[in-house]
């Protein structure tokens, strides 16, 4: 037992190590530059309290903007993706042929970068030349095609809609270990005393895949809180700034000169993303148990 004791310790030293090098100190480190004016037009960093911060909330500048931008991606994109994830996975959970070629089909767009999949539906939400609005016009659907990525009252749903399409397919493999942990008794228990899909789905497999709805509905909101990629390479946040989030403030804050308040930007994103995350994490749990 005091060897076990040791050798536990042993391995768990070396990692509170590197949590603390790679991780905590570079988190504090942060937060001090957070509160200096630290910039490139200065050799003096100055130490100015919550000034970034109170630039960040100020309802004179685009900050409070991107970050209600931040927050409707992150909750959108999540519904979506759990839904259309869930529903592929009921899907491909059936025995048929080409299951397996379909699931692999559904998973490659995440293996795929962000960044190159903003550069194909740049091409494919195109206004003019778009594939998109081409089909939708030799279909006899011209009054669907619409300026995807241009429009103002659209565009942050279309930028939705792509990273729902990217993500979907994590979304469905997760799910789908769930289902094939399920015991098929429950079905057939469920089917003797008459259930239909809808309340198989209610009473017998929504609670049994709890944790697979725990799973991913945080690294939804995850990624989704601290998305920029997919963002940047479809819309740079534009058009004006009705696609502008936090981390793509960060980035132009941060080429623009202003190391500080680009640094406290990040803090604000870590720290929504973490509340969010763990307030999630603490509502879910107890359904689970």
């Amino acid at each position: 037992m005091y060897r076990k004791r040791i050798y536990s310790k042993g391995f768990l030293i070396p990692a509170l190590i590197l949590y603390t090098a790679l991780f905590v100190i570079p988190c504090l480190i942060s937060f001090g530059f957070s509160l200096t004016n630290w910039n490139s037009m200065s050799a003096n960093i100055k130490f100015t309290g919550l000034n970034n911060f109170k630039k960040i909330f100020s309802l004179q500048g685009d900050y409070v903007a991107a970050i209600g931008h931040t927050l409707l991606f992150g909750v959108c994109t999540t519904l979506m993706k759990s839904l259309f994830g869930l529903i592929l996975a009921l899907l491909l959970d059936n025995n048929f042929r080409s299951r397996e070629l379909l699931r692999g089909i559904y998973f490659l767009p995440f293996a795929i970068s962000p960044l190159i999949i903003g550069i194909i539906f740049t091409s494919v939400l195109h206004p003019q030349w778009g594939v998109l609005n081409e089909i939708l016009r030799a279909v006899g659907l011209d009054f669907l095609a619409q300026n995807w990525l241009v429009d103002k009252s659209i565009a942050m749903f279309s930028v939705i809609g792509v990273e729902t399409w990217r993500e979907v397919g994590l979304n469905m493999v997760i799910f789908l270990a769930g289902l094939q942990m399920i015991d098929r008794t429950y079905y057939e228990a469920a089917e003797i005393d008459g259930a239909g899909f809808i309340s198989k789905l209610r009473y017998v497999i929504l609670p049994l895949l709890s944790s697979s709805i725990v799973v991913n509905t945080i690294l939804n909101l995850i990624h989704g809180l601290r998305a920029f990629d997919i963002i940047f390479s479809l819309t740079g946040g534009g058009p004006g700034n009705t696609t502008e989030v936090i981390s793509t403030a960060v980035f132009r804050t941060y080429s623009a000169g202003a190391y500080g308040l680009s640094t406290a930007l990040n803090v604000v994103v870590f720290i929504i993303t973490a509340i969010i995350a763990i307030s999630t994490l603490k509502i879910i749990t107890p359904k689970e148990e």
